[in-house]
């Protein structure tokens, strides 16, 4: 299975394919692939006679394969584009005869979004030995750093760990929304070539004081005066902070203190492999074990669970403030 930037490479540098099948739980790399290919396969004055892009709610196995056979017109190659091809799911099979003898001067994209083919039919088989199968799996929050960092890295920009989890924190797994912000922040960068949080704060407006990371790190730390600041800043803005996102991180972070608490090598790099986390931050969860031991932590547990329970509206209606004042006051004392 190819990555995104081999299928770019090999296409930069001539290599094509008949058919690209692009399928799978994140439209995000479906679209950067189909895009990069839509607009530089052909010249710009070639794309009017031999580029065709259709929906696949508006046609059909057959009209695409019939259009497919087709030669070109004035360029070397043709090139169709079928988006939304997920919504021909129930016939994709008939594909089948196509896959095994293509028009080879024809290059035939699919974006089979939110989606896979069965992997274990002839159709799959057929598209896997010539041609180009991208299955685009869904990128879980854990592994949002690390997107981030790549996508700057292309562009030999860095950022730094705080403001990295800033971005992480308040945009989530949303990667089209992500690479439209980092694409705003390299606009305003000018010279430089890292990110900070200052930054963020300026361009995007997410506080560089006032979020999640910090609440975790004032409440490992059992500092009782920044915890409130931090959630009354939450509870006036609770559009921009939902209780959802705080407990979820909340708990994300306790989980991390209990496994910390299992792993017998003290040795920094073991640690923060066991737990996942960049070792920058190594030290606010050395912290934060040593003020939580498990017994502690099973009870913030229970405590994260039942504001869960009432920020849903069951068996309570308070505001966010009295919320939030009541998540910090039960997991500090």
């Amino acid at each position: 299975m190819q990555t995104v930037q081999s299928i770019l490479n090999e296409i930069k540098s001539g290599k094509t394919y008949p058919i690209y099948f692009l399928m799978g739980e994140e439209s995000f790399f479906i679209d950067q692939i189909s895009s990069y290919i839509e607009t530089s396969v052909l010249e710009d004055a070639e794309r009017g006679f031999d580029q065709t892009v259709i929906y696949g709610k508006d046609t059909s196995i057959d009209a695409i394969v019939s259009s497919a056979k087709r030669f070109p017109m004035i360029a070397s190659q043709q090139l169709i584009i079928v988006k939304e091809a997920q919504n021909l799911s129930r016939t994709i099979d008939q594909l089948l005869p196509y896959a095994q003898n293509p028009q080879l001067t024809t290059i035939l994209v699919f974006c089979y979004k939110y989606k896979t083919i069965d992997k274990r039919k002839a159709l799959y088989k057929a598209l896997s030995k010539a041609h180009v199968v991208f299955e685009s799996k869904k990128v879980y929050d854990s592994q949002i750093p690390a997107f981030i960092s790549s996508e700057l890295q292309k562009n030999k920009l860095q950022i730094t760990p705080k403001a990295n989890y800033l971005l992480s924190d308040y945009l989530g797994n949303d990667l089209s929304k992500i690479s439209n912000e980092l694409t705003k922040l390299q606009l305003v960068l000018g010279n430089e070539n890292t990110i900070t949080p200052e930054l963020i704060q300026e361009n995007i407006g997410i506080s560089k004081d006032y979020n999640n990371f910090e609440l975790q790190n004032a409440i490992a730390q059992l500092n009782h005066k920044k915890a409130y600041q931090i959630v009354h800043y939450f509870s006036e803005n609770p559009n921009q902070h939902p209780m959802v996102v705080t407990v979820a991180t909340l708990y994300n972070f306790f989980t991390k203190l209990m496994t910390l608490h299992t792993v017998s090598d003290r040795n920094p790099k073991t640690l923060s492999r066991a737990i996942g986390v960049n070792p920058y931050f190594l030290e606010d969860y050395v912290v934060g074990a040593k003020n939580f031991p498990m017994r502690r932590i099973s009870g913030v547990f229970q405590i994260l669970r039942t504001i869960d329970t009432k920020s849903k509206g069951v068996d309570a209606n308070l505001k966010p403030k009295d919320l939030y004042n009541e998540l910090v006051f039960r997991i500090l004392n």
